[in-house]
């Protein structure tokens, strides 16, 4: 049946003139409204005279059919052409089957067969809400697959209650309510700068114990999105403050996100205890997205040169077992070494401790016949309430068990800490809220053996910085333009 809105007249003027033009219509944008509401558009651009939508709730549209929403909209608002069904009551799972239409510098154009189905919704202002209600976090930056955003519940039963849509999942999110099994929880594309997603924030402090990098973490041009990637990478400290600066001072007081009035914002060159050399970047989702249990998606490159690592990981938001060495946890979706003699080998996993032999533990390696650092690769790491999985390219690797609980197992190694883990679940000190972070480090004390070939330094001098920093003639060449940088396409965060 053809509509008989202005859209579905103007079609049959359209096909006479075979409407041989450069317009493209913009995929529309469509949006279920808690707690009932369809809302959909597209944005506003000079010629445009009319939006029309046409669509079908749970059912496919045959051809060109008006459909059960069949309306015409003749003007826009706030820059966008808007249709709206006020009285749409949509459960998640629902699909809506379309088709939109343009009027553009007086020609009709079509956009057929569009397909959208309901994994969220969002309030009247467009902001991210669970099904109960609460307003979440939510990401502006457009995507290449599902809405980004997040969906934050609490504690509720794993089974499935009858006033429920979906199955409920054991993954849970800091704001109160529920998560769907599979539901896309958190994504980000890098399409846009990262200041307008407002999902991530840049560390700006001197990182200390454990492991003691030879990185200041700061917030410039060396962290950015490019052509859909962030960047993340190494630049030397003199080639931003000048020569000699290792051996002066930096004060990152102003814009520090570490401890005021500690090492972390303020450090002195005092003799061989210079400046750290190296000035990186690490954003994290810190006070943005945190939770508990589910299937973490990065998609990256490792940076390529001698002592350079990424840090690609889940940090504990509360440290409820403890701040120092590790006894909160940390989980390692991906790390690969960048010197060409370790870029072979791909590490994942959690660590518990800073000193071996208890720190590789649970850290579990594959070995490529290639490095890892030449290629982009999709890597994941499966958080569930028994243990952890890890996958490259979708292949599983490594498989961390906790067995009878890694209480028992920090016991049986003189961890301090497992002492606190006796308070949690047998994934303990894995059973709290993790946030996402993502970084590149250089050296440091625990993450390169002193019986790597040619490492400059040793782990347990007070020169450990300075020997490093000397001996660059040999390591900074290796540090070949985009090479070592570390790239990524994609995060997404999907509940169990």
């Amino acid at each position: 049946m053809w509509s008989r809105t202005l859209s579905g007249l103007f079609l049959a003027i359209c096909f006479v003139q075979t409407c041989l033009a450069q317009y493209d219509v913009p995929p529309a944008k469509l949006e279920a409204i808690y707690p009932k509401g369809l809302r959909v558009s597209i944005p506003d651009s000079d010629g445009v005279k009319l939006f029309a939508f046409h669509g079908k709730l749970n059912e496919p549209m045959e051809g060109l059919e008006a459909g059960k929403w069949s309306r015409d909209i003749t003007k826009a608002t706030d820059g966008r052409w808007v249709f709206r069904d006020r009285n749409a009551k949509l459960k998640l799972g629902d699909t809506i089957y379309f088709w939109t239409f343009v009027i553009h510098e007086g020609l009709g154009y079509r956009e057929d067969n569009g397909e959208w189905k309901v994994t969220g919704y969002v309030n009247e202002a467009g902001e991210t809400i669970n099904p109960d209600g609460v307003q979440t976090v939510t990401d502006s930056i457009p995507t290449r697959g599902p809405t980004t955003g997040t969906v934050r519940p609490t504690d509720r039963p794993t089974d499935r209650p009858t006033d429920r849509p979906c199955q409920v999942s054991p993954s849970r999110v800091q704001l109160p309510g529920y998560v769907c099994s599979g539901q896309l929880l958190f994504e980000d594309n890098f399409l846009a700068p990262l200041g307008k997603g407002k999902l991530w924030e840049p560390e700006v402090r001197f990182p200390g114990a454990p492991d003691y990098p030879f990185v200041v973490y700061m917030n410039d041009d060396h962290i950015s999105v490019r052509d859909g990637h962030l960047t993340i990478k190494p630049v030397l400290l003199e080639h931003k403050f000048g020569e000699s600066f290792t051996q002066k001072s930096l004060d990152l007081t102003s814009r520090c996100t570490g401890e005021v009035g500690t090492s972390q914002c303020n450090k002195a060159a005092f003799g061989a205890q210079i400046l750290p050399p190296i000035i990186s970047g690490k954003i994290t989702t810190k006070n943005k997205f945190n939770f508990r249990y589910g299937r973490v998606e990065i998609r990256a490159k490792m940076p390529k040169g001698d002592w350079l690592i990424p840090e690609i990981q889940l940090e504990p938001r509360d440290n409820k077992y403890g701040t120092s060495k590790y006894a909160s946890g940390l989980m390692k979706v991906a790390s690969v070494k960048g010197n060409d003699i370790l870029s072979r080998t791909l590490s994942g996993g959690v660590i518990m401790s800073d000193r071996e032999p208890f720190r590789s533990h649970a850290m579990l390696e594959k070995r490529g016949q290639d490095s890892w650092t030449k290629d982009f690769h999709n890597y994941t790491l499966v958080w569930k309430p028994d243990g952890i999985s890890l996958y490259v390219d979708g292949v599983n690797y490594a498989n961390v068990d906790p067995g009878d609980g890694f209480t028992k197992i920090g016991l049986e190694n003189n961890v301090a800490a497992a002492n606190q883990w006796a308070r949690g679940s047998l994934m303990a000190p894995f059973d709290e809220m993790f946030y996402i972070s993502l970084g590149l480090s250089v050296g440091g004390v625990n993450d390169f053996p002193d019986t790597t070939p040619n490492k400059p330094w040793s782990n347990g001098s007070s020169k450990s910085v300075l020997s490093f920093w000397n001996d660059r003639t040999n390591w900074y060449p290796t540090w070949y333009n985009e090479e070592a940088e570390l790239q990524v396409e994609y995060v997404r965060v999907y509940a169990l």
